[in-house]
């Protein structure tokens, strides 16, 4: 008998490992399917990137990155940058602007404008091989903004006041417990407007255009697509299949294999997707923003 046991004790203690770790098992069963290769195509190298640039600009270190790693990688021979932006912080957009601009001396890159590409966003795009853009999109608004409220009003109602040291004339520069002096206005329009020649002369440099007629293109307007492209902000119009096909073109890839969003987030996206649903379903008082 115990001869037996020693000669079934393997088999024994699989079955055994299979009754307590099931749900762990299955568990993993799920996640392999999930994430398996669905094809063959799945387990070849891409070699064309699509990089998306949506909602305001604040940190781009993820984009940056996806940037850089287009770049080094020899097996990736032309980028699709995908723009939905509003704008955002000056840094940022020209880190994203200089970045582009390396990018395009080892491999086309071409922007495709979904939605809005304006300030910040707009930036950003300037030294790709071609911009193309959504017939609806809104383009442009290449100028620069600072503003701040004057709480001084309000303060007073409920009875607070401001105690300051400074050294240093203009200090105080922007603060919001009363409205800003002359000078102080001046030296805030002095870095303004010198941001702004900064934008519009990248831009002019870009794009090819004449800087003296700044005011045709710059000062903030905002264009139609159609628009923007008389004014020279844009090379073509078309949407999203267009400017695949540009990348592709320029790229010179006998077959196209692009890069597929990450399984797991995907995955996680789903999932956080279907408990919105049903949270909203259970409790529809819930907002989730």
């Amino acid at each position: 008998m115990e001869l037996l046991k020693k000669i079934f004790s393997p088999i024994t203690w699989s079955i055994k490992l299979i009754q307590n770790n099931f749900k762990a098992m299955l568990f993993i069963l799920i996640l392999f399917l999930i994430f398996a290769p669905q094809s063959e195509e799945d387990l070849r190298p891409n070699n064309l990137v699509q990089i998306n640039l949506f909602g305001p600009i604040m940190d781009v270190t993820e984009i940056l990155e996806q940037i850089e790693n287009a770049a080094s990688n020899t097996d990736i021979k032309g980028v699709l940058l995908v723009v939905d932006s509003p704008g955002g912080a000056v840094p940022p957009s020209i880190e994203l602007a200089y970045a582009i601009k390396r990018l395009k001396e080892s491999k086309p890159v071409v922007v495709y404008a979904k939605g809005t590409i304006a300030s910040g966003s707009y930036y950003a795009s300037i030294w790709a091989n071609e911009i193309i853009a959504n017939p609806g999109s809104m383009v442009g608004s290449i100028g620069v903004i600072m503003q701040g409220a004057d709480l001084s009003g309000i303060m007073q109602k409920i009875g607070i006041k401001t105690q300051v040291v400074k050294a240093g004339k203009y200090k105080q520069l922007g603060t919001t417990d009363r409205e800003w002096k002359e000078f102080e206005i001046n030296e805030l329009n002095k870095v303004i407007q010198g941001t702004y020649d900064m934008f519009s002369k990248d831009v002019a440099d870009a794009r090819g255009l004449d800087f003296s007629k700044r005011d045709r293109y710059a000062n903030a307007h905002i264009f139609t697509a159609l628009q923007a492209k008389e004014v020279g902000l844009v090379d073509t119009l078309g949407v999203a299949y267009d400017a695949k096909k540009r990348v592709i073109e320029l790229s010179k890839v006998k077959e196209a294999i692009w890069n597929k969003e990450d399984k797991f987030d995907k995955f996680i996206k789903k999932l956080s997707a279907t408990t919105a649903i049903t949270l909203y379903t259970y409790f529809p008082n819930i907002t989730m923003k």
